[in-house]
């Protein structure tokens, strides 16, 4: 049965109301100033493209259908008995002066923040969706990756260098998908799981591990809002495969050069992973002792009620990531335990702050040169701002989501659902409902992973508050 779709009239108007709210009560500026908006146009008719030539490379992109902040093309072919694989990222960076509007309006949103039904760019629309997005058939500037790769996936070489490219083919998830199960894609296509696979495997024999929970996402439906929980796809998780390849090959770059900014997280505690082991036995689906977490919760997907209080308590073993900048002095840990290797942001620069400097270190270092006086600078700054853009993130998606569950089921109090218990509180405990996609605050105690009837007694959209209790 499809989610319920917000559709009564003063509902929707006041949910309208408090979703355009939320970014500001957060203090999260959505309009840009004049003298950044000055800059950015200027800038986008001005700023010259690189003299490397890649026109030739057959590039595309591949994003979620109707995106326009496109940081990412790829090039896949077959190499011999291995692979070769370019990237190429958009060179934001070279629509930046340091210290000026532009420069000074990212650090302080240093990331782009997703609300219900829109978005708040880190960039003016006419850099991250125009000049500096990868559009199909555009000229634009870019740092291209270029990798060798082994029959295993493994990388024997890299270089990255600024070029300027021109993406061929748009596509999407979806429309790729179906190529792929068809049989209609052509070899490029077919390569992204075979990689995608190898690296898998790669990530597995590192000790790593991919949390794939289901997301509930906020959908517009002609104009109202609709709530679905979204499983990540097979497609999505081999194309992440790489971006972390990428990510991974950069960190390398950095601790080589003794310079630059990770993306890490602490191996989680040994008793975080013996709580975690004696939920799984509570919940009937124990964690064997001789396999690594990694690979059990590959078989964990969401589809079972008790499965999904198992990816809700594994959320506790990916917890405090965070940012490590240095200059001279490579730290003691550079691990980024989820993945099991050093690894940094760097291929989403129209998204978030961090990606243009990695890639600016990188790029210097690979070409033999120090990185500028003024992405240096910048480094140390750089954890403490994505902290802060990291939390305004979360905050306004949170309270986002929170604002429309409450009004989609604003109309329902007294009825009674379908849910599963994923978790404890001190005042009861967290149910996920079965439809519609939502999570929320239940009185009682029932058992973790239990199937059980709730009733809704409270739906406010102002507070942006969902209470349930169970029903007899």
């Amino acid at each position: 049965m499809p989610s319920p779709i917000l559709s009564v009239p003063s509902a929707a108007a006041e949910l309208a109301g408090e979703l355009a709210a939320i970014p500001r009560r957060a203090g999260v500026a959505a309009d840009f100033p004049p003298d950044v908006i000055a800059e950015a146009e200027r800038v986008a008719t001005t700023t010259p493209l690189p003299d490397a030539d890649l026109t030739d490379v057959e590039f595309a992109t591949m994003d979620p259908a109707g995106s326009m902040d496109l940081d990412q093309a790829f090039f896949l072919a077959r190499d011999g008995g291995g692979y070769r694989f370019l990237y190429a990222i958009a060179d934001i960076a070279d629509f930046v002066a340091p210290g000026g509007p532009l420069d000074l309006e990212s650090h302080q949103r240093g990331e782009t923040i997703y609300a219900a039904g829109h978005r708040i760019p880190l960039y003016p629309t006419v850099l991250s969706e125009g000049a500096a997005s990868l559009l199909e058939g555009q000229l634009r500037g870019a740092f291209v990756w270029q990798f060798a790769l082994d029959h295993a996936g493994n990388v024997t070489s890299r270089t990255v260098a600024r070029a300027r490219v021109r993406s061929r083919r748009r596509l999407d998830y979806v429309g790729v998908a179906k190529q792929l199960a068809d049989g209609t894609a052509d070899e490029m296509l077919r390569l992204v799981p075979e990689v995608g696979r190898l690296r898998l495997a790669l990530e597995k024999q590192r000790g790593g591990a991919s949390l794939q929970a289901p997301e509930t996402v906020v959908e517009r439906v002609r104009g109202r809002y609709a709530l679905q929980r979204r499983a990540v796809q097979p497609l999505e998780s081999w194309n992440a495969e790489l971006s972390l390849l990428t990510g991974m090959e950069a960190a390398q770059i950095m601790i080589q050069g003794k310079v630059g900014i990770l993306r890490t997280m602490p191996e989680a505690d040994p008793q975080a992973f013996d709580t975690f082991r004696r939920q799984t036995e509570a919940l009937g689906r124990p964690w064997p002792k001789d396999e690594p977490y990694g690979e059990y919760l590959d078989d964990v997907d969401g589809s079972e009620p008790g499965d999904l209080a198992i990816l809700h308590a594994a959320t506790r073993l990916f917890r405090g990531a965070g940012y490590t900048a240095f200059d001279g002095e490579v730290p003691a840990d550079t691990v980024q335990a989820a993945i099991g290797a050093p690894y940094a942001h760097a291929t989403a620069p129209l998204r978030r702050l961090v990606d243009r400097y990695v890639l600016q270190v990188c790029e210097a270092l690979v070409a033999g040169r120090e990185p500028s006086d003024a992405v240096r600078a910048a480094l140390p700054q750089l954890p403490a701002e994505m902290a802060h853009g990291g939390n305004l993130s979360g905050q306004v998606a949170n309270r986002s989501l929170d604002a429309v569950e409450a009004a989609v089921l604003a109309h329902r109090v007294g009825d009674t659902f379908d849910a599963t218990v994923v978790a404890q509180t001190k005042d009861g405990c967290t149910v996920q409902l079965t439809d519609p996609a939502v999570t929320a605050a239940c009185a009682g105690h029932p058992e973790t992973g239990s199937a059980v009837r709730v009733r809704l007694v409270r739906a406010d959209v102002p507070t942006a508050s969902v209470e349930f209790e169970l029903a007899a």
